[in-house]
């Protein structure tokens, strides 16, 4: 290439440099703003909705299990109480902590949720509603819900659960524990707003 067609090449490659710089910034502001904007509804429901909390929340009476919710395995059954059936009780192979030398996952508590509170297949308004209804949820009020959510030891196990027989980190929510706190209380303290699909 001759010296002067340089003269001609330098601004191009200079104006194109300048616009790939700025589209950057902008896409990474746009993020920050969506991520921001989240509502404490939505950052609430990244977690519901997740693997950590849908396994134990099944539409039978089988629990799920993994990072793939394959049904959980020695034909584990749901049980009268939530807690299994008398030869396969949840606090069998369920202790109080995970035993990451079996990845046996634990914590307080291991147990189903009621199959009225059965939330695999819903959406996060259906979860939300069933949530806040008293004839599924057990008669629960807001503060007994918020309780559960932020403070039982079953629930926050999800942000601590081990790994799995093959020795793997079990995936987490993608809300960090604090983040999801924050949310649930910002969300009954609002009044519990559900939104519309």
């Amino acid at each position: 290439m001759k010296k002067w067609s340089w003269l001609f090449v330098l601004p191009f490659i200079f104006i194109c440099i300048s616009y790939s710089h700025s589209h950057l910034a902008s896409i990474k502001a746009a993020t920050q703003q969506e991520t921001a904007s989240e509502s404490p509804f939505d950052k609430m429901m990244q977690v519901l909705t997740h693997k950590r909390c849908v396994n134990c929340h099944p539409a039978g009476d089988r629990p799920h299990q993994g990072e793939d919710s394959h049904v959980h395995r020695f034909e584990v059954q749901r049980g009268d109480d939530n807690h299994g059936v008398p030869a396969l009780r949840c606090h069998t192979c369920h202790q109080d902590d995970n035993n990451d030398y079996a990845g046996v996952p634990g914590a307080p508590e291991w147990s189903l949720a009621p199959v009225s509170m059965a939330w695999e297949g819903l959406t996060r308004v259906e979860i939300a509603r069933s949530m806040l209804d008293p004839t599924k949820n057990g008669g629960r009020s807001l503060e007994d819900i918020v309780h559960h959510l932020t403070e039982h030891a079953l629930v926050l196990w999800a942000w601590e659960p081990g790994v799995d027989a093959a020795g793997n980190p079990r995936e987490k929510p993608p809300v960090s524990k604090e983040e999801y706190i924050e949310a649930v209380l910002a969300w009954a303290d609002a009044g519990a707003h559900i939104p519309a699909e």
